[in-house]
């Protein structure tokens, strides 16, 4: 078990839980609330009462199942954090699911991971989103980046609607993110500041759409925009 910090001891981290499953809510549960900076505010079994009680407990951290039987925790991650946009959501599945992770980082969900996790890394998972960072199974997002990646070398792709806001330099700093490059690398290839290169993505997030870098590498996975010019803008 780790040491909370001196600010997650002043301020513990007020956490709702999601499962359709009694027994799953309550090892969550124990396991989360004996953390000192970790508080239990409320549980649902089902969608329903996760949006009704979400929303009037206003936690920091949801950790919500992907699977529910009357629909799913993404659908909830992205009804909570429209009435509740501070949230962040951590979905935990059982499935090593592609298009469920897809959707996940679409409805602006925090991090994912898997059931059969450790508890020990579930309670640093939990801190992570916290504290504002993301934190996705890298395996099963290393596989959905790659299955995104097509057409297949040799096919020019279409151009998608969602790079019509975008100027040449900001489409070739989102391929660079698709790359997984960091600001610093972004920064280095374009001859850019790193600050430059921050203010380029925050912008570009703002025209997507999005929240998260994430999300952007999705979409630059998506629509291959690394195949545009990288020129000054």
């Amino acid at each position: 078990m780790s040491a909370p910090t001196a600010a997650q001891q002043d301020t513990p981290i007020r956490v709702f839980l999601l499962d359709d499953h009694e027994v799953v809510r309550r090892g969550l549960r124990d396991l989360l609330g004996a953390e000192p900076d970790i508080e239990i505010v409320g549980e649902a079994a089902t969608g329903e009462q996760a949006l009704i009680r979400g929303q009037a407990l206003r936690p920091d951290v949801a950790v919500l199942d992907v699977r529910l039987p009357d629909g799913n925790g993404i659908t909830v991650c992205r009804e909570l954090r429209s009435h509740v946009p501070e949230l962040a959501c951590l979905m935990l599945t059982s499935f090593d699911d592609e298009d469920a992770l897809l959707d996940a980082i679409m409805a602006g969900a925090s991090g994912y991971v898997l059931k059969q996790i450790k508890g020990s890394d579930l309670i640093t998972a939990v801190r992570t989103v916290a504290s504002g960072q993301s934190l996705l199974d890298p395996a099963t997002t290393a596989r959905l980046m790659r299955s995104l990646r097509g057409p297949e070398p040799g096919e020019e792709p279409a151009e998608d609607a969602r790079l019509a806001s975008l100027n040449e330099r900001e489409r070739a700093i989102l391929g660079l993110i698709g790359e997984g490059l960091t600001n610093r690398q972004i920064g280095k290839q374009l001859y850019l500041s790193e600050k430059t290169v921050k203010n380029h993505i925050s912008r570009l997030l703002s025209k997507l759409g999005v929240e998260r870098r994430v999300q952007a590498a999705v979409i630059a996975a998506q629509v291959q925009p690394a195949r545009t010019g990288g020129g000054p803008a």
